[in-house]
């Protein structure tokens, strides 16, 4: 009997399920868009029973759409957009409030508090990670410190934490695993990364009760079983991590020096830097690569919060295009930029700037402006960003970037691409297969059912689909790469 493996992919803007055979071979998909609700300026916010209710969906979906019976499933893993903050009722399983997403920005003035009593520099040194709003501990404070009743409901042991792979584990599960996984925890500003432990001092930082954590697990082992009634059979939870963890793994990138840089709602680059913690002095983040049979792998991350956003909001905010297909000739039908640069600050900049309260600009607008010129910004800016991130990577590294692997949806740009080898001076290697979030999630979950044997089992299945060179003269990308730098200090000023 064939087998395969399911891959819940949990995302900002949709939920979708990816089937994939025991070989890595993706053979079918289901998706369903996420509604996005912003009730104040910088606030982000979801639905958890949308994300529950349409992760349902498109799970019977794909195996309806293949004709897949769910006895067929041998394992599903679950991926999911991180630091993504669900706070609930232990015996009702409902939720306290509306999931506050990874973009929020509501806790800048707490995290500005923290940060002007020098809470910083020790944050850093147990979790890789800085001071901001993007991570879940101040989120799960501002749910404890508005809702009615729920801050004392949380001392009683009534209320349960988790990012959005532990909400739907515990939905899946009917409410009898609360449990994450290491990459996901690393997320959260209150995980000591170095013990892999929820660290006490950090609980206290941000008043928060111990008894709403979950269980911290290995990327790879048995999470859970889901209930009969979500397809029917009852089918084993193997594989969890966090997207940009997930695609790191997708990208076959096992050894320190690997870089991957993924292009979904934000820009994620992450580089493997082996079996210990590479702690940042350019204000970028370390973080839980993996954990395997309780050997932690690290990474250091550049976060970058509007990639696909940023087309999202031409489409959707402007009008200007109808769909993303349409920005690569768009891009292509001009020479230059003509020196009309976009900052898609629009909640915030990331890494290395952490500007919570700086927000997006179109710069060098003229009558001659068009959308042309507006939509190519818009891609042009994901290259720029992308070079801030590696530049920064590159001092903590203390040595070069040889590539960089992309994938996620912006990479089916063949302009993109070509013009990320271009600003960044680098190899862009496109995979055979851009899902990569979703292969990840797949063969962590296969390598506990021993689908896969090995990393160097897996590490054999990666394809390059195309590989771009640099293209452009070096005083071109110095002079559009200068002119980013000009745009970027007109929102931090």
């Amino acid at each position: 009997m064939t087998q395969y493996i399911l891959s819940i992919d949990q995302g900002t803007t949709s939920s979708r399920a990816i089937l994939f055979d025991t070989q890595g071979r993706q053979i079918g998909t289901a998706q369903q868009e996420l509604k996005l609700y912003y009730p104040h300026n910088g606030w982000v916010e979801q639905n958890p029973e949308d994300i529950w209710k349409d992760t349902q969906f498109v799970c019977r979906g794909v195996l309806q759409q293949n004709n897949i019976h769910p006895s067929h499933i041998a394992a599903i893993g679950i991926t999911n957009q991180r630091e993504t903050t669900v706070v609930w009722d232990r015996v009702t399983g409902q939720p306290v409030y509306n999931a506050i997403v990874w973009q929020d920005r509501r806790t800048a003035d707490f995290c500005q508090d923290l940060k002007d009593k020098w809470h910083e520099a020790n944050v850093q040194k147990k979790t890789g990670l800085l001071l901001d709003p993007y991570f879940s501990a101040t989120k799960i404070k501002w749910i404890l410190d508005n809702v009615p009743g729920a801050r004392e409901k949380a001392k009683q042991g009534a209320l349960a934490f988790g990012t959005i792979d532990c909400f739907l584990l515990w939905r899946l599960t009917n409410g009898k695993v609360h449990a994450t996984d290491a990459t996901n925890a690393s997320r959260t500003l209150i995980y000591n990364i170095t013990e892999q432990q929820w660290d006490d001092e950090l609980l206290d930082l941000f008043d928060i009760p111990r008894n709403m954590l979950p269980e911290v697990k290995d990327n790879s082992g048995l999470f859970g079983t889901t209930a009969k009634d979500f397809l029917g059979v009852e089918v084993p939870v193997t594989g969890m991590a966090g997207d940009q963890q997930a695609a790191l793994f997708g990208q076959a990138c096992f050894a320190p020096g690997i870089v991957k840089s993924t292009y979904g709602t934000g820009c994620f680059v992450l580089a493997h830097t082996g079996d210990k913690p590479v702690f940042s002095k350019n204000r970028m983040l370390a973080t839980v690569a993996y954990r395997l049979n309780g050997k932690t792998s690290y990474a250091i991350e550049g976060s970058i919060f509007s990639a696909g956003s940023a087309i999202q909001w031409l489409r959707d905010g402007l009008g200007i295009i109808k769909s993303a297909s349409e920005t690569e000739a768009l891009a292509q039908s001009l020479t230059n930029n003509d020196g009309v640069y976009m900052v898609p600050a629009f909640t915030g900049l990331g890494a290395p700037y952490w500007s919570p309260h700086a927000r997006g600009a179109l710069l060098g607008l003229t009558r001659s402006t068009t959308a042309a010129h507006i939509v190519r910004a818009g891609l042009e800016a994901q290259a720029y960003q992308t070079q801030d991130l590696l530049h920064a990577m590159a001092q903590d590294a203390g040595s070069p970037i040889a590539e960089i692997r992309v994938d996620g949806g912006m990479v089916k740009n063949n302009w993109v691409c070509q013009f990320l080898a271009d600003i960044t001076s680098r190899p862009i290697l496109r995979p055979a297969i851009t899902e990569t979030t979703a292969l990840g999630a797949a063969y962590l979950a296969g390598l506990h059912m021993k689908a896969f044997a090995s990393l160097d089992d897996i590490q054999k299945t990666w394809q390059c689909e195309r590989r771009f060179e640099m293209l452009m003269p070096e005083p071109v990308r110095q002079d559009l790469y200068t002119g980013w730098q000009h745009a970027v200090q007109q929102v931090l000023t």
